[in-house]
């Protein structure tokens, strides 16, 4: 099965790999993803959403088992202050649900920022827009392919 997130890959002639794991509902977290598909958590990256005070909305990419450093984001994206969105507004925002989101195919083209941790991987796992699905592509190649931004903006817990 392909997500609409694999097709904008397939369109932009990006190689990618579609993993699939089993969901559990009441357990989404990133780190439970990299567990089931056998990948270091700091290869597997979930999507945050954020809005800027200046700049509004705009997406974070950043390793399972790390936060999102507000505060380097902000400085990054020329914004005073930024906050994560309530979940209640992601779905609205972005046209995915908590646990399938993914910076390819948002109902807008938000901005979107990467963790420099990236780079030290030949590829990284990133949501497919579907809960259970993952993409596994070059950092260079998904930064190209969502017009991305990269820098340090994640604190490893």
């Amino acid at each position: 099965m392909k997500t609409n997130a694999a097709r904008i890959l397939n369109q932009q002639k990006v190689p990618y790999t579609l993993l699939t794991y089993d969901v559990d509902p009441a357990d989404l977290a990133a780190e439970r993803a990299a567990e089931k598909l056998g990948l270091p958590t700091a290869q597997v990256f979930k999507t945050l959403v954020v809005r800027g005070d200046r700049t509004g909305v705009c997406l974070a990419v950043i390793p399972a088992h790390a936060r999102l450093d507000l505060k380097a984001l902000a400085k990054m994206s020329g914004d005073r202050k930024i906050d994560t969105v309530p979940l209640k507004e992601v779905q609205g925002l972005t046209g995915y649900i908590r646990g399938g989101v993914t910076a390819l195919g948002c109902k807008k083209p938000y901005p979107v920022y990467l963790d420099v941790s990236a780079t030290q991987f030949k590829q990284i796992a990133v949501s497919a827009g579907k809960r259970g699905h993952m993409l596994l592509l070059s950092p260079e190649k998904y930064l190209i392919a969502v017009e991305g931004t990269i820098g340090a903006i994640a604190i490893a817990d």
